[in-house]
């Protein structure tokens, strides 16, 4: 049974920091990419990161460069969003989601994990 568990959501101030963490079992990990997403009230799920485990290459959103970083524990098959100067707009849903070899767009992910929230007070 596959499954992807996002959890270290919470409510913090702004400027400050949170760890999401997604633990997933079930598939062969260092063959897909982990994507993070969020969604906010309203609004639209996006795409924030992803990271792809054969070769680690990442990819972010311009909302949050430089302020989120991606990284991938092959070894207890877990991805790790360290978020750091977070605003009040990163407010949202966090999901984790998997997706075979590439990272990719919410529609084309393969399996998803339960979302996390991440409250950003100003």
């Amino acid at each position: 049974e596959v499954q992807l568990q996002a959890s270290g959501g919470g409510l913090v101030q702004a400027g400050g920091s949170l760890r999401l963490s997604c633990a997933t079992s079930g598939f062969t990990f260092d063959d897909y990419a982990i994507g993070w997403f969020r969604q906010a009230p309203g609004k639209e799920r996006e795409r924030v990161s992803c990271i792809v485990n054969s070769d680690s290459s990442t990819y972010y959103a311009d909302s949050v460069k430089g302020r989120f970083t991606l990284s991938s524990d092959n070894a207890e098959n877990t991805v790790y969003l360290q978020m750091n100067t977070l605003k009040p707009e990163d407010t949202a849903v966090y999901y984790c989601a998997a997706r075979r070899a590439h990272c990719s767009g919410v529609v084309r992910q393969d399996y998803w994990g339960q979302g996390t929230l991440v409250t950003v007070s100003s």
